[in-house]
């Protein structure tokens, strides 16, 4: 989830409206005052020029924000598995997952009406439904299905793999072709994470491998056709009709799954049910589209080299599973290939 991406060449979208989510943090591409606010068309520019995957040069305060956005995403994110896990005490893995979604579509419809949101281009609906069927549908069912058999450590191996894949994508949805440093400094990161999570889960392949790989090309997929859209929209308007156009199908998955599957409610399964639809589905893909909207989806997504371990810490303060000694030793190589990866060319 081209040299030069036809959808944004002289194109814009028309926003109207934009609320305290699409400015609180700062000024972006997609929140610049100007004829874009309005829905005028406007002059091509560099910025329009140039790729949707983030090739334009930010200044020094706009990387940093884009950054900082990039990171609270991927910390949302490294609370989704031991959500998941606390969620699926309550329901089961079909009923979560379309029960999340309802309660995600609900919040951004919420938005969306309030601001008086128009409606997309025709021509960003296959887009859109690329990243939700990628990071709305797909990697939450698929993940959630392996974590009934897998541990959260052994299904840390997707996002160890994600950021590699996620570049690959952009590569080749983009036409752009990172630095050898930085696929070098990449590929270092993912078998540092690769050998740590394995190492953690004893070495063994579980039932849900097959789920998990899944996952990871289905997101991966999801996550740089979202980045390229945020270049063109507010990134919460990017998850939010993604969300909103999985509704109806959400909404009759949860009437069968709620059906189907037992519900026994308890104080964990709300607990992760609440954070997994409003944390990691709305607000974590809300910065994380951001963020790839500012420093560009390469860069963006090798931050998240970082998420298994933070995945890791939450497992062991929230599920009370054991931290290996190696888990330092990791965390410090991971963290050097991330900074490597941050300063090489793309």
């Amino acid at each position: 989830m081209r040299a030069q991406d036809s959808a944004t060449a002289t194109d814009s979208i028309a926003v109207t409206a934009q609320g305290p989510l699409a400015t609180a943090n700062g000024t972006g591409p997609a929140e610049a005052s100007g004829p874009a606010a309005t829905g005028a068309p406007r002059p091509a520019g560099p910025r329009d020029a140039g790729d949707a995957d983030g090739a334009h040069a930010p200044g020094p305060a706009g990387s940093r924000t884009g950054t900082l956005l990039a990171v609270l995403g991927v910390v949302s994110f490294s609370l989704t598995f031991p959500s998941t896990v606390w969620g699926l005490e309550s329901f089961g893995p079909w009923s979560l997952v379309s029960v999340r979604s309802v309660l995600a579509a609900v919040i951004a419809g919420g938005f969306l009406l309030a601001l008086r949101v128009p409606v997309p281009e025709r021509r960003h609906w296959a887009s859109l439904a690329v990243v939700a069927g990628g990071t709305v549908v797909g990697f939450p069912l698929l993940t959630t299905l392996a974590l009934e058999t897998s541990t959260t450590s052994h299904a840390a191996v997707v996002v160890g793999l994600l950021p590699l894949t996620t570049a690959v994508f952009a590569a080749v949805r983009t036409g752009r072709r990172p630095s050898r440093t930085f696929w070098a400094a990449a590929l270092a990161g993912a078998a540092v994470v690769i050998a740590f999570t394995v190492q953690q889960s004893g070495g063994a392949l579980s039932t849900g491998d097959l789920y998990l790989f899944g996952a990871l090309l289905v997101c991966a997929a999801g996550y740089t056709e979202g980045g390229r859209l945020a270049r063109l929209m507010p990134g919460w308007q990017v998850i939010g009709w993604a969300l909103v156009m999985c509704l109806p199908l959400a909404v009759a998955g949860s009437v069968v799954a709620l059906m189907a599957e037992p519900v026994r409610l308890t104080a964990h399964g709300v607990i992760g049910l609440v954070w997994v639809a409003a944390g990691s589905t709305f607000f974590g893909l809300y910065v994380w589209y951001r963020g790839m909207a500012t420093i560009g989806i390469p860069k963006a997504s090798q931050l998240q080299l970082a998420q298994p371990l933070l995945t890791l810490f939450w497992s062991v303060l929230v599920l009370s599973e054991p931290l290996s000694p190696a888990a330092p030793l990791a965390a410090v190589a991971v963290l050097v290939c991330i900074a490597v990866t941050q300063r090489a060319g793309t």
